[in-house]
């Protein structure tokens, strides 16, 4: 019989049974990559200035309805034409393009220490968990409405991998009155990572409290807070051709602050856009130009990422898809644009799964792959996202983290130089023999190759004794090790007091109502 703790030990030792906190000297650095690989047209030059021209057309003949009435004053103070009746805007082409002229190519991203900073630009890369979900689910405890505590365990588990850059959204806390939700979200953020943190766009008044909850954790002032990004939201517009009331607020507050504005339609060919990738695209175009020239107009320079997240539905019952060969085309094209403007953008990665299996992994990776060969600088909903957006997986964030971990790998430096090629190496191995004892692999095995995660190496034998179980059901065990051994940065376990006593404050005037 095989002693299965002696055979856990030495399956720790080799790294290959996915346990967090294996042994392993080897440190590989996730936190800023550059994407190695040449961006994958989709669409020809001419195709390209075509769909950008397009766009301008739909903005300068049809316009955007704009349901904020400070927002369609900015508008009109800066020429564009308004009638108030029907709340239509339209955007002349030289305003979209003196806002294209004054949006930065570059963003520096400021967590709370500096080797969490970011920057945002085209040809780095960066990786968000999924975001957005009103729901959770994992496999102990099933599918079930996002909490507080639940979004507090998925901050950590996003704290834990370097390879996920940023915090976002990841789950809605229903248990907390809506009131109040924005205080705790921002609390989880900033005294559990020093990750560079989302705060929502859902009313000045909740904004002006998440910049002041950011202000008072960095220890900043208001003038050092306006003159550098230390937070980020995401602007959806209402496809086809609407900016909503909290949405075009955001873009106006964010910009006044000089924080980042993530403009991103969500243009579903056949439902919201045209069903064609090129007709969704120009839709999108349209609409993330409108947004960001609605944030120069209001402050020059404010930081602005260009946002993607197009893909199709399911003709016959109208469901979103996702990791679709049309949402990764739409996905190249994107890049494509971006690029045109000159603007760092994101995508979006996901599935439409609904639980972890191979239909979600598949999925995930064919739009993570989209977004990589379409050099996105952030791609969102990278991990852990189900249901096309209705839940967030502890299990497959980390089955997820699994992949991004390998695409980060491929940005590294390959050696490829005298002692790397091995000539002594092979000249050492007769014919016939191996290269496990030889001086060039024993000088370099602990670091040559990267270490899963999750995945399991062994041989069936070894895999059945020891359980026989999925990778699913091994992340189970990953997230549960991860929480139980979780320290947060003691720069932000330190913030807790000072945003007590201003949630305390602030929840006794009544806290903020969100505005819709």
């Amino acid at each position: 019989m095989v002693d299965n703790a002696a055979h856990d030990r030495r399956e720790r030792r080799r790294g290959r049974t996915g346990q967090a906190g294996s042994e392993s000297s080897r440190r590989p650095d996730y936190r800023s990559l550059k994407n190695p690989f040449l961006p994958q047209p989709v669409f020809s030059d001419d195709q390209v200035a075509a769909i950008h021209d397009t766009a301008l057309r739909v903005l300068e003949e049809l316009g955007i309805k704009v349901l904020l009435p400070q927002a369609r004053r900015v508008f009109a103070g800066a020429g564009a034409l308004v009638d108030e009746d029907s709340q239509m805007v339209k955007i002349g082409r030289d305003m979209v393009e003196a806002a294209l002229a004054s949006a930065p190519r570059s963003i520096r991203a400021n967590g709370g220490a500096r080797e969490r900073d970011l920057m945002l630009e085209l040809g780095s890369m960066a990786f968000l968990a999924g975001a957005g979900a009103p729901n959770v689910t994992d496999l102990e405890r099933g599918r079930r409405p996002g909490t507080l505590a639940a979004f507090e365990d998925l901050t950590r588990l996003i704290q834990h991998f370097d390879v996920l850059h940023m915090l976002g959204p990841c789950i809605e806390p229903q248990d907390i009155d809506n009131h109040f939700r924005h205080y705790a979200v921002n609390r989880a953020q900033l005294t559990l990572s020093d990750k560079f943190p989302f705060v929502f766009a859902r009313g000045t008044p909740q904004v002006e409290d998440g910049f002041e909850m950011l202000r008072l954790a960095r220890g900043l002032s208001e003038d050092e807070f306006r003159a550098g990004a230390y937070c980020y939201t995401i602007i959806n517009t209402n496809s086809p051709r609407q900016l909503d009331i909290p949405m075009a607020q955001g873009i106006i507050d964010f910009a006044k602050a000089g924080q980042v504005l993530v403009i991103t339609p969500f243009c579903l060919a056949g439902a919201m856009a045209p069903i064609t990738v090129a007709g969704a695209l120009t839709l999108q175009h349209a609409e993330a130009l409108a947004g960001l020239t609605l944030a120069q107009i209001v402050r020059p320079g404010a930081p602005v990422v260009y946002g993607s997240f197009s893909s199709n539905v399911d003709m016959k019952s109208g469901a979103p898809a996702f990791g679709t060969p049309e949402h990764i085309k739409a996905t190249l094209g994107a890049g494509q644009l971006a690029r045109f403007t000159g603007l760092p953008w994101r995508s979006g990665g996901g599935s439409a799964a609904n639980i972890s299996d191979a239909q979600a992994a598949h999925e995930t990776q064919f739009a993570l792959w989209g977004s990589v060969l379409a050099g996105a600088t952030v791609c969102i909903h990278a991990a852990g996202w189900l249901e096309g957006g209705l839940s967030v997986s502890f299990e497959k964030l980390i089955t997820d983290i699994e992949a991004l971990q390998t695409v980060a790998e491929l940005c590294a430096r390959t050696p490829g130089d005298e002692d790397s090629i091995g000539f002594e190496a092979i000249a050492e191995v007769q014919p016939g023999g191996h290269f496990f004892s030889a001086g060039h692999t024993m000088a370099r095995y602990r670091t040559a190759f990267y270490e899963p995660l999750v995945a399991d190496w062994s041989n069936f034998g070894n895999w059945t004794q020891a359980g026989s179980k999925s990778a699913t059901e091994r992340a189970t065990g990953i997230w549960k090790r991860l929480l139980a051994d979780f320290q947060p940065p003691a720069s932000a376990a330190a913030t807790a007091g000072v945003l007590d006593e201003f949630i305390a404050r602030r929840s006794e005037e009544g806290g903020a109502p969100p505005v819709s």
